[in-house]
């Protein structure tokens, strides 16, 4: 079998090397390198090509993230295991973002270390006990944000349907008081919910919002929409076409 090629990132020497030379009393691990510092890690990634990167995140130079991200687009089939002592959400989010297998605390024992080496090398996401239940509550409250902004969206009344249609295929305020006999005000005033509901700025943002999700079907036939779009109309920038 094998022996899983593993480069070192971390910028305390004492612990790194601890670290190294443990690895090497172990028969399945071959430690191809060793890092000091962010750039360090970037040059010896490419140039090792180890099969697992442990990596720290506070480091000189380029912290651990940003040598993830950046060896993360270099190759996307090493995987790239953050060991460190911080367990702030804000560090392992955005370590998972920008390319980490794995967030792994100093706190583990050796065998552990060991064990979720050998899962990530076969694939797996190795996570300390605790993270992976911050990043399921995360995931959680991503999807109850997804949920609720559906909510909002139908919760538009069929007038403001009917203007957000008119407004996705590029119609001012006039020509939607004179195509639903309403008054230019009783627009502004169906604007300003629907973009409250939407949870969006401005009335670009609205249509691009009801189109990608389908809230109403953008026609693009100029006999439909009495007229080709204008850019202005498009951006929002037509000066009757406030808000």
């Amino acid at each position: 079998m094998d022996k899983i090629r593993i480069l070192v990132c971390d910028d305390h020497e004492i612990l790194r090397k601890g670290i190294v030379q443990l690895l090497k009393l172990q028969s399945g691990f071959e430690v191809v390198g060793e890092a000091t510092d962010g750039l360090e890690s970037i040059r010896l990634a490419e140039s090792v090509k180890p099969d697992v990167i442990l990596m720290d995140i506070q480091m000189p130079g380029l912290t651990g993230i940003e040598a993830t991200a950046f060896i993360r687009r270099q190759n996307a089939k090493v995987k790239i295991i953050m060991l460190t002592i911080s367990d702030e959400e804000e560090d392992l989010f955005n370590a998972i973002k920008h390319g980490a297998n794995g967030y792994l605390l100093k706190n583990m024992n050796l065998e552990q270390l060991f064990a979720h080496v050998k899962k990530a090398y076969d694939g797996e996401a190795p996570f300390s006990p605790g993270l992976a239940n911050k990043i399921l509550a995360q995931f959680s409250q991503i999807s109850q944000k997804l949920k609720d902004e559906e909510k909002n969206h139908y919760e538009l009344s069929v007038r403001e349907k009917e203007v957000l249609q008119l407004v996705a295929l590029g119609k001012t305020n006039k020509m939607i008081s004179k195509k639903l006999y309403i008054s230019e005000h009783t627009v502004k005033k169906h604007l300003q919910h629907i973009l409250e509901k939407l949870h969006v700025s401005n009335r670009a943002e609205a249509a691009a919002l009801a189109v990608r999700k389908r809230i109403v079907v953008e026609n693009t036939d100029d006999a439909a929409t009495g007229g080709e779009r204008t850019i202005e109309q498009w951006t929002g920038q037509d000066p009757e076409s406030s808000p």
